[in-house]
């Protein structure tokens, strides 16, 4: 690669992030209704013809706006699993960490989780699909793959991602409930936040250890 092929590749990069602050900018403001490449083209001051070289279509866009948050929400869980060296208690703290992450980024947390979107394929995200360094779905399963490793799950792939899934959806109505009532909402009673979430980690725990036990206990 030539000097001049670098530059132009970190060109490149310098509008791509620009283009991204943008995109995240307008979601913020107005949801991902706000987001068109001719819009983001004119406030990032660029052509459309500039924007469709990097971005395939709106679907990349909002695609590649969502890696950094994904990013950073996979290194929060990671800091919790490292924490703890037993695959339940790794597993509960990984639990109130997502918990956490999302009522701390609210606006983050919708845009990723809360948000209709058009979804591009996976290969035209920067964050690697699969990859439990960068994926967070890709790292909860591996927490169920621990699990069954040490006998207390069973080991069947698709009762990992049932059972990945199933933690995942627990987590997400609980921080989703909140960000959207929110403490000052009467439709029913709030409770202490430490002590709701330690039994939502109690009932996904035992109720996902209980119908996925390993077959030679069922």
């Amino acid at each position: 690669m030539t000097t001049r092929d670098v530059r132009k590749q970190r060109e490149a990069e310098q509008r791509r992030k620009a283009i991204i602050k943008i995109v995240r900018k307008l979601i913020r403001k107005g949801g991902i209704g706000e987001i068109s490449l001719r819009k983001v083209a004119e406030m990032a001051g660029y052509s459309t013809t500039v924007v469709y070289s990097l971005f395939e279509d709106k679907a990349m866009l909002i695609t590649q706006a969502m890696d950094e948050d994904l990013l950073e929400l996979t290194r929060v869980l990671d800091a919790a699993a490292r924490a703890e060296a037993d695959p339940v208690a790794r597993l509960r703290a990984v639990g109130r960490a997502y918990v956490k992450f999302g009522l701390a980024h609210p606006d983050e947390y919708a845009f990723v989780f809360m948000q209709r979107r058009p979804h591009a394929p996976t290969n035209q995200a920067r964050v690697q699909h699969g990859d439990p360094a960068q994926d967070p779905y890709a790292f909860a399963r591996v927490l169920f793959q621990d699990l069954a490793q040490h006998g207390l799950v069973s080991s069947h792939p698709d009762d990992i991602d049932l059972m990945t899934q199933l933690f995942w959806e627990g987590l997400h109505g609980m921080t989703s409930r909140h960000l959207v009532m929110g403490a000052d909402d009467e439709w029913f009673p709030s409770l202490p936040m430490d002590h709701h979430l330690e039994a939502m980690m109690d009932v996904l725990y035992h109720g996902l250890s209980h119908r996925f036990a390993p077959k030679a206990k069922r």
